[in-house]
């Protein structure tokens, strides 16, 4: 497959097959499963990812704005696609003419989408999103605003160009298990459920509720309801330490790049910017053709490793742009063109994306969002590479349809 070869990954679409098998797995068989592939499928491509969790029975797609929805329609996908994140209302034909479904997070919101369509002459889908306790987009449930937000609630439902099938809670801390958190996230679920029983009582009532993120559909299986909304856990990683081992995940990205060249340094040679890395004897210093406009980020600099024929190579000096260094000393026969294993199995090792957010003090989901967009995605299925999203060349090759 046609592609430069300087950074790429491969992302393993047998991986995410395995990993939508084991979440369906957990489902009872009324539970829908919306497949999140916001971020561009979390950085793996929103095409290839999608088409295949079509073929999976993948029920709706989760996005966070127009763009990302208008991507998934341009390509092919038709299921339901829920919108998660604000659309301005202006924008109420096109989410009509794209059949989308969108967020309801106020009564004012409401009210400027319901006069858009007005204006456009036509219907939008919508679900409402309730606010139980992550204080992001939402009615206001907690803290006295119950009865207040109940009550637009109403009003929204009343709205006639806005047809609201879906109401849905977001919980903050599902993935964790310690101190009060699994308190927490019940308190956010009863509320809830609460909120539902009321609006019930005035016989109002919604085809989709839905609370579970791909920790709460994990962690907490009773609070699945019609339908679980699995991001990460998709892509083979977990959410948290605390769900490690509670649902069996294959990563489906990996990462890697080439050594462009191989020199010896004396020592006491600074190496790259700032000089915060000086040589302490004389040193085979291996240039990499990756650096943090490709989403491998400075703060790695002279803490991560790679590996370079199965063996570990430490980054040595402040990550480049486009380049980073290491050193090889210790590992014999390193010349130009070598692989270098980013994040995969090399030699019987493997290095994760988790281990590189460690090392920076953040998640895996940030590192795979990262990945740049002048690195291409290679997508394998049954050991064969069999299509290509490379975003310099602004196209997309499928080798199987």
């Amino acid at each position: 497959m046609d592609y430069l070869k300087r950074s790429w990954t491969v992302v393993n679409l047998d991986a995410i097959a395995h990993n939508v098998r084991a979440v369906q797995a957990l489902l009872s068989p009324r539970c829908q499963l919306m497949g999140v592939v916001k971020a561009d499928a979390y950085g793996h491509g929103d095409k290839f990812v999608a088409d295949r969790l079509v073929q999976l029975g993948i029920n709706w797609f989760g996005v966070s704005n127009l763009e990302e929805a208008a991507s998934l329609r341009r390509q092919g996908i038709f299921h339901p696609i829920l919108i998660f994140g604000v659309t301005p209302p202006e924008y109420a034909k096109l989410l009509n003419e794209l059949n989308l479904t969108q967020t309801i997070f106020s009564l004012e919101y409401a009210r400027r989408l319901q006069e858009a369509a007005v204006d456009a002459g036509v219907d939008i889908g919508v679900h409402i999103k309730v606010d139980t306790g992550m204080s992001r987009l939402g009615f206001v449930l907690g803290n006295g605003f119950g009865p207040e937000s109940m009550e637009e609630i109403v009003q929204v439902r009343g709205l006639s160009r806005l047809h609201a099938d879906g109401i849905y809670t977001h919980f903050a801390c599902a993935d964790e298990l310690g101190g009060d958190s699994v308190a927490y996230t019940r308190m956010q679920y009863s509320l809830f459920r609460k909120t539902l029983e009321q609006l019930e009582k005035r016989d109002i009532h919604f085809a989709l509720r839905h609370c579970c993120n791909s920790a709460g559909t994990v962690n907490y299986p009773e609070m699945h309801l019609d339908m679980v909304r699995p991001g990460i856990v998709l892509y083979g990683l977990s959410p948290s330490p605390d769900c490690v081992g509670k649902i069996d995940l294959r990563p489906a990205m990996e990462l890697y790049s080439t050594i462009a060249q191989v020199k010896r340094i004396p020592a006491g040679t600074p190496v790259s910017y700032g000089r915060c890395y000086t040589t302490h004897r004389e040193t085979a210093v291996a240039t990499v053709a990756i650096g943090y406009a490709d989403g491998y980020e400075r703060e790695l600099s002279n803490k991560a490793r790679v590996l370079v024929r199965g063996q570990l190579a430490g980054v040595i000096g402040r990550v480049c742009m486009d380049q980073l260094m290491l050193d090889v000393t210790h590992i014999p026969g390193v010349r130009e063109g070598d692989l270098v294993t980013i994040v995969g199995e090399d030699g019987g090792r493997r290095l994760t994306f988790d281990e590189m957010a460690q090392l920076s003090g953040t998640i895996a989901y940030e590192k795979v969002c990262l990945i740049g967009k002048r690195v291409p995605r290679i997508y394998r299925r049954d050991g064969k590479d069999v299509g290509i999203v490379d975003y310099i060349r602004h196209q997309h090759e499928d080798t199987r349809f």
